[in-house]
């Protein structure tokens, strides 16, 4: 008996120290986990045919090098507003080039989209409060330099660019917030995929879009895909739930993380945005 309640000790010891050290590795390994960024020297594509693309160089706060992209239409006014684009957490901005193309074409306005620290020609690694920063310099360079009212801004965040979308329109003025495949809050998202971990309290990304978008005040449009098989269809109602309003979501029927927007998802956004046009 006293064996037996040996071996099972010395088991239960080398499961806690196993348990302990693949925590310890994830939480190592997060930033690595979380971002996945592409520089220009790896892949750089050029951009869509047909969309006169400018390169814009911006810094952050801190001083870290920030590159974006800014296409506008012909005979476009700063009057007419511009959308911000906060991508998702893998590539650069040559990458996401065709989905910021579909933007500009269908909706018909001018667009920024620009890349967080580390990835394609910004400089610096990537970390969230790099993403925020990012972030406020493009929105600056839209007020400041293209001389945009923040109330004339669209913030458009995909998958992780949501929670830096997020995070902006608490803080700033802004036409409207447009998420598309985002989620509630990193350690969620974390705890979701790994149930036996307690990364909801470990995590030091945070992300906290649930929370945030409450702060929001303007109109909010979500679009989620019901086979999301990266970030659960609930991370998209759970925030819209707690939006404010004016609101719209947009369920969309057996899409996945990375299918390109479709036509339903432009005339329902624009439709939208037309309705709050004067909110």
């Amino acid at each position: 008996m006293r064996s037996w309640l040996h071996r099972l000790g010395r088991v239960g010891a080398l499961t806690a120290y196993a348990y302990v050290g693949v925590l310890l590795s994830l939480l190592a390994l997060e930033d690595r986990l979380l971002y996945h960024p592409t520089t220009a020297a790896e892949v750089w594509l050029p951009p869509p045919a047909g969309l006169h693309v400018e390169d814009v160089d911006l810094t952050a706060a801190d001083g870290t090098p920030i590159h974006a992209w800014w296409a506008a239409p012909d005979g476009w006014a700063p009057a007419r507003g511009a959308t911000l684009f906060c991508h998702g957490n893998a590539g650069n901005v040559s990458q996401w080039g065709q989905g910021f193309a579909g933007w500009q074409a269908r909706l018909r306005t001018a667009i920024l989209l620009f890349d967080y620290p580390g990835y394609g020609k910004s400089g610096g690694r990537p970390s969230e409060a790099g993403c925020y920063a990012a972030a406020d310099a493009a929105y600056d360079w839209l007020t400041d330099v293209r001389g945009v009212a923040g109330e004339n801004i669209v913030l458009l965040g995909k998958s992780l660019g949501g929670g830096v979308a997020t995070d902006l329109a608490a803080r700033r003025p802004h036409r409207a917030l447009v998420l598309c495949s985002t989620f509630t809050s990193f350690p969620e998202l974390a705890q979701d995929k790994y149930p036996w971990l307690p990364c909801r309290w470990l995590a030091h990304n945070q992300f906290d879009n649930l929370h945030k978008i409450a702060a929001a005040g303007g109109p909010v449009f979500i679009a989620h895909g019901t086979a999301d098989a990266l970030i659960p269809f609930a991370h998209g109602e759970r925030p819209f739930a707690a939006a404010p309003g004016p609101k719209r979501f947009l369920a969309q029927s057996g899409r996945g993380h990375d299918d390109a927007a479709n036509d339903a998802f432009f005339e329902d956004v624009s439709c939208f945005l037309d309705e709050t046009a004067n909110r």
